[in-house]
């Protein structure tokens, strides 16, 4: 397939990585079951597991990105380099794992999987999304590494690892100068009423404006999430008590 969503070709079993995450637009179920079977399938018939050489990432990177732990497990179970790493013109993150991309875009379910599989966590920030900094936070961090940290944490809602990052002098409302991310906004886009009601209850300001003079309130709200969820409802109940009209 080529020229399909953000992916200049996509092979089938890259496609079906992807797939679940997409059928909204078709006027399909937004869970819609079976790709890990379908991936299954595919592997059964010859698709490399890893997809072809050159290609721009493998099929699990495109699982993690997309959030489809099916489709992630049974690629997992089936071999596929946990470890492996996007081009560096890739789309998503860049030359990264799909343990990475799964942290960024906010896939805790894939991640969780990829942690089990063994992958490699590099960096504090991994760490906090994969919910265990031991070791990882020390003394000499980096602020801006703590930052995103915390963003990390709050997305993947690992509540321990918001009070260990807070304990440590991470200022609740800083926003990530790489990449532009905020912990309490992060967490109300993607829906986490859990690290929302931590993060304000450490003093983080529902009435802080990013560049764009939006508040948290305003990034939980249809048209701005990244997927709509469960969780949506109950950060939107919270924020709205708190934020200035």
């Amino acid at each position: 397939m080529e020229h399909w969503r953000d992916h200049k070709q996509a092979l089938p079993l890259g496609y079906m990585a992807c797939c679940a995450s997409t059928t909204n637009g078709w006027g399909l179920p937004r869970e819609l079951p079976g790709t890990g079977a379908i991936a299954q399938a595919l592997i059964d018939a010859g698709a490399p597991v890893d997809g072809d050489p050159g290609d721009q990432e493998t099929p699990l990177i495109t699982a993690a990105s997309y959030g489809d732990a099916e489709v992630a497990k049974v690629l997992i179970d089936a071999g596929a380099d946990v470890n492996a790493r996007s081009a560096p013109d890739s789309g998503g993150v860049p030359g990264g794992t799909a343990l990475l991309h799964a942290a960024v875009f906010g896939m805790t379910e894939v991640l969780d999987l990829l942690v089990e599989a063994g992958a490699a966590v590099r960096s504090l920030e991994e760490a906090a999304a994969a919910g265990n900094i031991e070791g990882w936070l020390r003394p000499e961090s980096r602020l801006q590494a703590r930052i995103r940290a915390l963003v990390f944490a709050a997305d993947h809602q690992r509540l321990p690892v918001i009070d260990q990052l807070i304990a440590a002098d991470t200022p609740v409302d800083a926003f990530d100068e790489e990449w532009g991310r905020q912990a309490l906004r992060v967490a109300a886009q993607n829906g986490r009423p859990a690290s929302v009601r931590r993060l304000l209850a450490y003093g983080a300001d529902p009435n802080l404006r990013d560049k764009d003079g939006l508040t948290a309130l305003d990034w939980c709200r249809p048209g701005r999430r990244s997927v709509d969820g469960p969780g949506h409802t109950d950060v939107e109940a919270i924020l709205a008590q708190l934020t200035r009209t």
